[in-house]
């Protein structure tokens, strides 16, 4: 057995709370990262031979490890994890591994695959572990944040939602019970003290949202960050009535990385307080009735891919003609600008139903574009929102004042050792490796996978998209097969809910409206004739476990109604099927006129239009050229963005590092 160090220690923290110096890269590092990223990929050998070394080691050790009592079990366990998590030698590693892995099947019935144990190995060396849908990350996690904490490092496990953070830490709570560690769960709506105690225990699952506002909220009431002197001294003159929330950010893993650590890092985290009546509450009606009269093109242009207006110099004109005599704030040229262009986005960018609903209070409630879930407790900044509220005719909400703000990137590289798991990552390592240090081992699955990819359907109109999808989910519904449909946004879900009403096909939906009960809906939608129309939230999370009989009617029938951006989200829902070796099918049947194709496809998409104008028919390999091109262009724009707002970030902190402590 190879001897060579594999498990680098974990970096000694230096401060009262424990975190790595945030560093700007500059732009010839990050090349130069990116460069050594993608050369660490190339020479990575194949964790196919240590997946087949564990098993081996498994099969040998079984009695030995099966013949020991509990409580030597345990001991081994933190012995042999101390060692590995202070750099020890892969032999160390992989003895707490087996010691774990036989904790789990005795605590919780289950015995780990070797490809989970070695995507626990990933996770513990600081990687990010690519598992396909259905390979058992849940357990792999709760594999890995086993051996960690046994070694005496708290453990914080990031989920994408509260239902996850509470369910896979009850799953893998009696794991946690076994080896005398506690577990705690933080999600939305808990006291501060509560919060306080969940962080406190050895494992913490948690939302990564709610970590970061925690976060934020302890740099606020510490006034920044403070080394062990600063903090005693402001504790003994009583400027620190509480302690901090979190303890330091030892190591964590971040379940669906992709998600939290690309896709929802382009905006950064906010934390406000409410700040009174929103200024110039009386003229938003007055701008969005201006907004009106302004001509596309000629007046404004728009930017779908950005949601972003600029108005041209004859809308300017027009703008100041028209509110000539106005007085208050068309007076002045940045207020006007500003008032018009925010008004012309809340008309024209962001749509109900598909960006924000109305919720049962008359509240406006942001639509997650990634999850199809309802953001709470976020707004728009700079009085978009509020332009939306006055838009949709419901109370203004307050305007809110700024205290503190971070990106994704900044906080999540603080780790001393962050680590992470997705389906879907391969398509991000480089972005992973240079702003977080995190390198991506793809992991094979534990059986070859039975998915059937049937031919993608085109259609010439989102009409007759729908139309085509209600009659093949109808046809397959009455031989018994189960349906899974995924649509972009709660219109789209609805839109074709109606059509399969109409045509009599029972069926279930869960969107942003409605999720009551959406885990459990989902993880009915593989019984036999079960028909789902869900919005991005049924992607990840929940597995669904086919009925029986299903498997030979070919396993559950994904439908993909229309292209994301990210492929990676794409893959998501397809993955939804044929699990673990089970048989499954799908489908793409998207129409050409969606949102994909008239906000990136650019010049090619409009050849394909002109083609189908002529021909009546688009061939589907180049319709599939000119959605590969669209998502290319997509990701490589979102990538500009997530760079452009950590930017931002430090140049703001840089700026306000006068006025005190940054974060």
């Amino acid at each position: 057995m190879s001897t060579v160090l594999t498990t680098p220690a974990l970096p000694l923290a230096r401060t009262a709370f424990p975190e790595r110096e945030d560093k700007a890269v500059h732009l010839a590092d990050q090349w130069a990262l990116g460069v050594l990223a993608d050369t660490r990929r190339g020479l990575a050998p194949s964790p196919a031979r240590e997946i087949a070394e564990l098993g081996r080691l498994m099969a040998q050790r079984a009695e030995e490890l099966a013949a020991l009592d509990d409580t030597t079990v345990v001991a081994r366990l933190r012995a042999a994890a101390t060692t590995a998590l202070q750099g020890g030698h892969r032999a160390a590693l992989h003895e707490a591994l087996l010691l774990v892995a036989e904790a789990a099947g005795r605590a919780l019935g289950m015995r780990p695959y070797p490809t989970q144990l070695v995507g626990a190995a990933t996770l513990v060396r600081g990687r990010l572990a690519e598992m396909q849908t259905g390979e058992g990350k849940t357990l792999t996690a709760g594999l890995a944040a086993c051996l960690v904490a046994s070694a005496g490092v708290p453990v914080h496990v990031v989920t994408v939602n509260d239902y996850l953070a509470e369910r896979d830490a009850e799953k893998q709570a009696p794991l946690f019970g076994f080896a005398g560690l506690s577990v705690g769960v933080v999600i939305h709506g808990k006291a501060p003290e509560e919060k306080r105690a969940a962080y406190a225990c050895d494992i913490a699952y948690c939302t990564g949202k709610e970590m970061v506002f925690d976060y934020l909220r302890d740099r606020v009431a510490q006034g920044g960050r403070a080394s062990v002197a600063q903090l005693r001294g402001r504790q003994l003159f009583g400027a620190l009535p509480t302690p901090p929330v979190l303890r330091g950010l030892h190591y964590a893993i971040v379940d669906e990385a992709d998600s939290i650590l690309i896709d929802e890092a382009r905006t950064p985290l906010i934390l406000a307080v409410k700040a009174g009546p929103v200024d110039n509450a009386d003229e938003l009606p007055r701008a969005l009735s201006l907004a009106t009269t302004l001509v596309p093109d000629d007046d404004y242009l728009i930017d779908e891919s950005r949601r972003d207006v600029r108005l041209t110099r004859a809308g300017r004109d027009k703008v100041t003609a028209a509110t000539t005599g106005w007085g208050g704030p068309w007076r002045a040229f940045h207020v006007r600008e500003h008032l018009m262009t925010q008004a012309l986005r809340a008309q024209r960018l962001f749509l109900r139903d598909q960006h924000y609903l109305i919720d049962s209070e008359g509240a406006v409630q942001i639509i997650d574009e990634y999850t199809g879930r309802v953001l709470p407790g976020r707004t728009w900044e700079q009085g978009l929102h509020q332009m939306i509220e006055c838009k949709e005719g419901v109370t203004l909400s307050e305007r809110t004042q700024t205290l503190a703000r971070i990106t994704y990137q900044r906080f999540f590289a603080r780790y001393l050792r962050l680590s992470g798991m997705s389906g879907t990552a391969r398509e991000m390592a480089r972005e992973l490796s240079v702003v977080y240090r995190l390198d991506t081992v793809t992991l094979p699955t534990h059986r070859p996978s039975a998915r059937r990819y049937l031919p993608d359907v085109v259609c010439r109109d989102r009409d007759e998209k729908w139309q085509t999808v209600a009659e093949e989910v109808a046809r397959r519904q009455a031989r018994g097969q189960p349906v899974l449909i995924g649509t972009r946004s709660v219109e789209a879900s609805e839109a074709l809910s109606e059509r399969l009403h109409a045509m009599g096909v029972p069926h279930a939906v869960i969107n942003a409206r409605q999720d009551a009960g959406e885990a459990d809906v989902v993880a009915q939608a593989g019984q036999r004739g079960a028909v789902t129309v869900a919005t991005n939230m049924a992607g990840r999370g929940t597995d669904i476990s086919l009925g029986e009989g299903v498997e030979a009617l070919g396993g559950l029938f994904v439908v993909l109604t229309e292209y994301h951006e990210s492929p990676r989200i794409d893959r998501q829902l397809l993955g939804r099927c044929a699990r673990q070796g089970q048989p499954g099918e799908c489908v793409a049947i998207t129409a050409i006129d969606d949102d994909l194709y008239t906000q990136h496809g650019g010049v090619s998409y409009r050849a394909l239009v002109r083609w189908q104008q002529l021909q009546g028919t688009v061939p589907a390999v180049w319709m599939s050229a000119c959605r590969r091109a669209a998502q290319a262009r997509a990701e490589r724009m979102h990538a500009r963005t997530r760079r452009d707002t950590l930017r931002q970030d430090r140049e703001l902190e840089q700026s306000m590092g006068f006025s005190g402590d940054p974060l």
